[in-house]
């Protein structure tokens, strides 16, 4: 099984710079798009569409604002749409597909990057979430949880990471957030377990020289269950699409669904 993914910051202009031409080659079975900025109404064109997948759409309440999508090939046993609380649901950051032996998400955690009103609402929705991964452990079942965290975990997954501790996305509070995550409740973070190398971003600021030097940060993840660990086979940031200031995130699973 593949899986990919990725955050458009918005679908429109991702499929004109070529994202659905470049999905359409990678024989993924799930694709787990976020930030789409448009609701599914608006997505009827053909270019919009992939042969041979089921689109499932969660829409934000406001126009040109999140949304998250999940495009997969077998059909699921059942789809989930938010997460019980405001931050989240209204915004449209979650959506959930169940298959026989796993279920796999599109998320998306918000961005504090704005001011500090913004990194407030992060936080609490950091603060949900984590309820939601803790309940989610006691589930008879495996799960894997796509998308955009916002945050990158340790020094090896961000440029200048010393000056970045005072800057949402690297902030202590969040980096503790991720390891109680990774560490305590005994989360995978399935990147990591193929490659272990520095440097390895999946976001560059908005300019081009960023991503040509590689100044950027980890902020996107495929976070696993604990018995998903054995399945994984291989993965890359597919740094060279630039459809976004992100890159797609592929990874490769030992599971039929």
């Amino acid at each position: 099984m593949r899986v990919i993914s990725f955050n458009t910051q918005g679908i429109e202009q991702a499929t004109d710079k070529g994202l659905f031409t470049w999905l359409a080659d990678q024989d993924a079975d799930v694709i787990c798009l976020q930030d789409l900025r448009a609701k599914e109404y608006q997505l009827d064109d053909d270019k919009y569409h992939l042969d041979g997948y089921y689109p499932y759409f969660f829409d934000a309440f406001d126009d040109g604002y999140s949304g998250v999508a999940i495009y997969t090939r077998h059909l699921p046993k059942a789809i989930m749409t938010g997460l019980g609380f405001e931050l989240c649901d209204y915004e449209g950051r979650f959506i959930q597909a169940d298959f026989e032996n796993v279920s796999i998400s599109s998320l998306l955690v918000p961005s504090g990057l704005k001011n500090d009103a913004a990194q407030t609402v992060k936080h609490q929705f950091m603060e949900h979430l984590l309820a939601h991964f803790k309940k989610t452990q006691r589930k008879r079942r495996d799960f894997i949880f796509c998308g955009t965290l916002n945050t990158a975990h340790r020094t090896s997954d961000i440029s200048n990471w010393y000056v970045s501790q005072s800057i949402s996305g690297f902030l202590p509070s969040e980096r503790a957030w991720m390891e109680e995550l990774i560490g305590e409740l005994g989360y995978v973070d399935t990147f990591r377990e193929i490659n272990k190398a520095d440097r390895q971003y999946t976001w560059w600021p908005d300019y081009n020289r960023a991503r040509k030097l590689n100044e950027g940060a980890r902020l996107d993840y495929q976070l696993a269950t604990g018995n998903i660990l054995e399945t994984i086979n291989d993965g890359y940031i597919a740094k060279e699409q630039n459809f976004s200031e992100f890159a797609p995130l592929v990874i490769d699973y030992d599971i039929k669904l």
